[in-house]
């Protein structure tokens, strides 16, 4: 089986993430850009109305065994809670996202398998 790697992004207040690994250390994520970089899926969920009270994104990268080791695919696993989140909402936020707002996905090689999930609660 080819090794992953897991990341956890807990919402923290307003547009703040903090972000752990195993055996990492956290890391800051700040929709104001002001001590971080963004988090578009919590803008896209307040401007369609939802009062999130909880996101956690869980990312699970696959690594290639053989050098490089690079990634080929990447998992996400999106936990919201909040009145007004449904099924819809939150697809629609991620897959704009992911598609068009993320820069980071959008920098990826071709040819990196990027997939996701949802738990609404």
């Amino acid at each position: 089986m080819a090794p992953t790697a897991d990341v956890t992004m807990r919402w923290l207040r307003e547009l703040q993430f903090e972000g752990n690994g195993t055996g990492r250390p956290a890391i800051l994520v700040d929709g104001n850009s002001q001590a971080a970089t963004s988090p578009d899926v919590v803008i896209i969920l307040q401007k369609q109305r939802v009062k999130l009270e909880g996101l956690d994104i869980t990312v699970r990268g696959t690594r290639r065994e053989t050098e490089p080791r690079r990634y080929t695919a990447i998992a996400f696993h999106f936990a919201v809670r909040g009145d007004g989140a449904d099924d819809a909402k939150v697809r629609r936020a991620i897959d704009l996202s992911l598609e068009k707002y993320c820069s980071v996905v959008a920098s990826l090689a071709p040819d990196i398998a990027i997939s996701y999930d949802v738990a609404i609660a």
